[in-house]
């Protein structure tokens, strides 16, 4: 992001981008309580004032992204189903909460957020040269919230990091555990920011999103 702070503390309209992340969070009737993974020497969380909810804890995280949903889903109340977003995803949509909720819910198995892939995906080699364009039929780009029971998807990260495998989300841990992850369609809107030109975007698509509310 080309900044001295990390990008969850960056700000759009006043506010910083996890709380606003957070606060859709928050605000959602079936979210019970958010655990905030922290790098371990965050000091700039908790002098923000989201930080004192009564409903928000912190954990300290890891070296990579499954160590640090570990640590979450460890320091969580014993519940069956847990869902993991990212703080940089600040537009995720209630409506998109709901759909993966009672897919889940419905289903009895586990699934993420995910929109279809539109675009021409091309395979490259070392050199950047194009070696084969793939199918798109069947591609999905990978969004969070990412819902899974809580004590499936703790021991699929465990086997995955003593194993040494590289685990980029949630559902890829499920999937080297042999087990079953779905995908429910999900507004292309929920973008991930992780680059300067991101930060606009999210800012515009926010506002849309609050003047369709009010």
């Amino acid at each position: 992001m080309q900044q001295p702070l990390a990008k969850q503390y960056l700000h759009i309209d006043g506010l910083t981008i996890i709380e606003r992340t957070l606060t859709r969070l928050l605000n959602h009737p079936k979210i019970d309580r958010v655990i905030v993974v922290l790098a371990e020497h965050d000091q700039y969380f908790a002098t923000l004032p989201i930080a004192q909810h009564p409903r928000v804890s912190t954990a300290v995280g890891g070296k990579e992204r499954a160590d640090s949903v570990l640590a979450g889903l460890l320091a969580m109340p014993p519940q069956r189903w847990a869902i993991v977003h990212d703080a940089a995803r600040p537009c995720v949509s209630h409506e998109d909460i709901d759909k993966l909720i009672e897919f889940c819910q419905l289903h009895q198995q586990g699934a993420i957020l995910a929109s279809p892939v539109r675009d021409t995906m091309k395979r490259t080699n070392s050199a950047n040269q194009i070696d084969r364009t793939e199918e798109r039929a069947g591609l999905w780009h990978a969004l969070t919230p990412q819902m899974f029971e809580r004590n499936m998807l703790i021991n699929a990260l465990q086997t995955a990091l003593t194993e040494q495998v590289p685990i980029t989300d949630e559902a890829s841990a499920i999937e080297y555990a042999g087990q079953t992850a779905h995908v429910v369609s999900g507004r292309e809107d929920n973008i991930k920011i992780t680059r300067p030109a991101d930060l606009p975007l999210a800012t515009f698509i926010l506002q849309q999103q609050e003047s369709i509310c009010e």
